[in-house]
């Protein structure tokens, strides 16, 4: 696997192949050698994982066999959404699917994938690592609208998922389509799902520093949020305007 230097009769690598190697060549009969041991380890280990990435994705963009009920804010988000679309004349469907995108699998599960030691005591090791980024490039890629070009030279962890990208694609639409034919949730059920979340976790949040940076982000940008509350229909009959003028008020008072 050793190419001799013509100068010193021998060239040293270390475990990993130095790609920067001044001396390397392109047709390099150890490179090509060492690639080819590579993608045939690449396509082992994705062999091996295949049904466990599987899995991951279908109970995460599923309604159904998921384990557990999907959660009432999950359903109330993407219904806001839609009636922020609907409101906006937004009628692309790529915006609607990005929204939900962004705000959910590309906000909260790629950060999960991506490091499991935020949510398991565990240690990640750097080819933990290295394998959880091409899973959750993967995830990325499936909840994209845009068609990837692939080619001879795209990155081996593009390639190696290429095939299984369109499925998981059709898994996320069929996702987010169940979840808007699904009843909508009325506020007063979501704000007993909230109250019920609240007391659950009572004793495992700070819930006075979260309303501090609640009230820092009010005091940032009051004019506009109370002129929003101002216009809406629904913050006009619960007087939201209002309460939230006696709590700056209050708030003032007490600094």
């Amino acid at each position: 696997m050793i190419t001799p230097d013509l100068e010193s009769g021998t060239k040293l690598w270390h475990l990993v192949k130095n790609h920067d190697h001044s001396d390397q060549r392109e047709g390099d009969r150890g490179s090509k050698m060492v690639s080819e041991i590579y993608l045939t380890r690449l396509l082992a280990t994705k062999g091996t994982l295949q049904k466990f990435v599987d899995d991951l994705f279908e109970t995460i963009f599923s309604t159904a066999h998921r384990g557990s009920a999907l959660p009432l804010a999950i359903k109330y988000m993407f219904d806001f959404l839609d009636e922020q679309a609907d409101k906006h004349s937004i009628t692309d469907y790529d915006v609607r699917h990005t929204w939900k995108s962004n705000c959910l699998p590309l906000r909260f599960w790629v950060n999960v994938i991506k490091n499991p030691q935020f949510v398991f005591d565990i240690h990640k090791n750097s080819i933990t690592d290295a394998c959880l980024s091409v899973v959750a490039q993967t995830f990325m890629d499936s909840c994209s609208t845009s068609e990837h070009k692939l080619g001879k030279d795209s990155p081996s962890n593009k390639l190696l998922y290429a095939k299984d990208i369109p499925n998981y694609k059709s898994w996320v639409e069929r996702y987010y389509s169940d979840i808007s034919r699904m009843p909508a949730i009325s506020d007063q059920d979501m704000s007993a799902y909230l109250a019920e979340q609240s007391r659950l976790h009572l004793d495992q949040f700070n819930s006075m520093s979260a309303l501090h940076e609640i009230y820092t982000y009010i005091i940032k940008y009051k004019d506009e949020i109370l002129s929003a509350l101002q216009k809406d229909e629904q913050s006009r009959r619960q007087r939201l305007r209002g309460k939230l003028e006696q709590v700056i008020d209050t708030m003032a008072l007490a600094s």
